[in-house]
């Protein structure tokens, strides 16, 4: 993809670093010879690749002891008959 491309999809964020991670920041950027919000970048999609999704906490809130979801296709029609 083109780098120009690349920029149009992007939004401008401000972040506020601790002067120790900014001092990081510099040092990585210059030694890998690139642009700070490109380490940046970097740096947050590899956290957020690695971090553990959240999981679904509805999932059975609303069990029904007599009807299962395998059931539910045939109470719909019982009930509400067919569209």
């Amino acid at each position: 993809m083109a780098y120009s491309a690349i920029l149009t999809d992007m939004e401008k964020t401000t972040v506020y670093l601790p002067s120790h991670l900014q001092r990081a920041l510099k040092e990585a950027a210059r030694s890998e010879k690139k642009a700070q919000a490109e380490v940046l970048r970097r740096a947050l999609e590899e956290y957020l690749e690695r971090r553990e999704r959240p999981r679904l906490r509805s999932v059975g809130i609303g069990k029904d002891k007599e009807l299962s979801g395998a059931e539910s296709e045939d109470w719909l029609r019982a009930e509400w008959g067919k569209p």
